[in-house]
């Protein structure tokens, strides 16, 4: 009698989550994106709703071109936060602090986080400014805050990699994009793709020593 072929583990889930005024975020979300499906994991890729008002957006051709550029991306809700095994929360700068839009998508948590739904996850972040130094630590730390509250677990990339001596930040993917002169460069892709590695590699770890408990 044949031994029965054990059940291939199911894939972990990562929500990729953020908020891109002029598409340096948009940019490296899609990176991370591609980097945790070409890991096996099944993906959403969300963005949060924008809550400046059009007539400020449209002054930003860059900011309006990117709104018009990322409308194939379903935006994000709570339920997207919760279905992931792994969640990676994307936003630019905003005085060394969380985007309004992003932020505004975490205060609309409170309910599964009472229910302890949030709890037990893999939680990382990913940021941009203008400028060097311009926030990049503060606000990954500020976010990370939040995640403290859900009782989930950080997993940020430290200098796990090579390539960490390179872009420098062990608190997550950062990019200084000097206003939009400066895109998205192979450093921060290279960040990403080590973050999310490392992000996919510890939910599945995590994951699988729940399903055996």
């Amino acid at each position: 009698m044949s031994t029965p072929t054990p059940a291939s583990p199911a894939p972990v889930k990562v929500a990729v989550i953020y908020y891109s005024s002029t598409g340096t975020i948009a940019a490296l979300a899609r990176e991370i994106s591609d980097t945790a499906e070409k890991a096996g994991a099944e993906v959403r890729l969300r963005r949060a709703p924008e809550l400046a008002p059009r007539s400020a957006v449209e002054s930003n051709p860059a900011w309006a071109e990117n709104l018009r550029a990322t409308a194939d991306v379903p935006e994000a809700s709570p339920a997207d936060v919760e279905w992931g095994d792994a969640v990676l929360f994307g936003t630019p700068t905003r005085f060394g602090n969380v985007s309004a839009q992003l932020k505004q998508l975490l205060d609309q948590l409170g309910p599964l986080w009472a229910e302890g739904r949030l709890a037990d996850k893999v939680y990382s972040g990913f940021t941009s400014s203008a400028s060097p130094h311009g926030g990049q630590e503060s606000t990954l730390l500020a976010l990370y805050n939040t995640v403290h509250h859900f009782g989930g677990l950080v997993v940020a990339p430290g200098y796990t990699d090579p390539s960490k001596f390179v872009d420098g930040n062990p608190y997550g993917t950062s990019h200084t994009d000097a206003q939009g002169n400066n895109p998205v460069d192979e450093t921060a892709r290279t960040a990403a793709r080590v973050q999310t590695e490392r992000v996919v590699r510890v939910a599945g770890a995590l994951k699988a020593g729940l399903t055996v408990a």
